[in-house]
């Protein structure tokens, strides 16, 4: 998959204009999908097989945006100021190189710092892109843009930025080519604006109307030096949600997924997660409420400009996506 990775990846996307990395998705997934459409939020939505007596309507989503940054002003030297889209946190921005969506470059300077131990804040960071004013500048006021990096091949790790989610992007699409029987009425969400508020799902889940929801996600890692403390690890597995810090995965898919997971050989970590959540949180308590959980793939260095998976685990969470999908869901 990693031609596809690297193809998601590298597109800019961040919340609120995906429409680049859609079109990509819609050409990867059309031979595959008995119909897809987009909704009025932008939304892409594909369904695949029928439902037969023996199952559900079933939702997956991952979302397709990534986190970005939106000009607020431009100084008399060409100096762009900017806001985040997002949780951009200030630390992973100096030197960080930014390109927007009508294809300037920059690279993320900082003013003088008042003292060593402070962080740095979001006003005091600006965008060089090489202008020498205001009037040269190709940024104006409104414009977004994203981090800017090509993804690096480590072998079995993978480093790039918009991994969050570009990487679940990539296993749905993956699931949906393999899916090759299914008792279900599978619909396949790419959702947006979900770094915002989860608002992409939250629109879409109401129209989709599922009897089961899983979103596709990724999830921090507690296996760097004093890192955060958590049981997940790069290339260990997928992780089965139990908890974020916005949503309960309802009890019966957990085991529903560790008891999939065992019976194909996949290997698998739990996952509760302190902060932060997923499309699952939304789709959770769409109309009268739908039995929600997630299938999250490790990542290091979340919301950075270099976040890193291993390939591995997103086989695995393939795996057991298919392994739930080929079978009835019995809840």
């Amino acid at each position: 998959m990693k031609e596809l990775i690297k193809k998601l990846v590298e597109c800019i996307g961040p919340s609120g204009f995906e429409h680049i990395v859609r079109d990509v998705i819609k050409d990867e997934i059309a031979p595959f999908v008995d119909e897809m459409h987009v909704d009025a939020l932008g939304n892409l939505i594909a369904r695949k097989g029928t439902r037969k007596e023996s199952g559900l309507r079933v939702m997956l989503s991952a979302h397709m945006d990534e986190i970005g940054i939106i000009a607020t002003h431009i100084d008399e030297n060409g100096f762009v100021r900017f806001t985040t889209v997002g949780g951009v946190f200030p630390r992973n921005c100096p030197g960080g190189r930014v390109r927007f969506m009508n294809g300037a470059q920059g690279v993320i300077g900082t003013e003088r710092a008042e003292s060593a131990d402070k962080a740095y804040t979001i006003e005091q960071l600006f965008i060089d892109v090489g202008a020498s004013s205001r009037t040269d500048c190709p940024v104006k006021v409104g414009d977004v843009a994203a981090f800017d990096r090509p993804m690096l091949d480590l072998g079995n790790r993978l480093v790039a930025k918009a991994m969050d989610d570009r990487i679940s992007v990539a296993a749905q699409i993956e699931t949906l080519r393999r899916l090759k029987d299914t008792p279900h009425e599978v619909y396949f969400v790419f959702s947006v604006q979900e770094e915002v508020g989860l608002r992409g799902a939250t629109t879409a889940a109401y129209g989709v109307d599922p009897d089961v929801g899983i979103a596709v996600d990724i999830t921090m890692t507690g296996d760097t030096p004093r890192g955060t403390k958590m049981e997940v690890a790069l290339g260990k597995g997928p992780a089965i949600k139990v908890r974020d810090g916005r949503m309960l995965s309802d009890p019966r898919l957990v085991k529903l997924m560790v008891e999939a997971a065992e019976k194909a050989g996949i290997p698998y970590q739990m996952e509760v997660l302190e902060g932060g959540t997923t499309d699952a949180s939304v789709i959770q308590l769409t109309r009268a409420g739908v039995p929600s959980g997630c299938v999250s793939i490790p990542c290091r260095y979340v919301h950075s400009p270099s976040e890193m998976v291993d390939i591995r685990d997103v086989e695995h969470a393939v795996r057991l996506l298919l392994e739930i999908l080929s079978n009835p869901i019995l809840l």
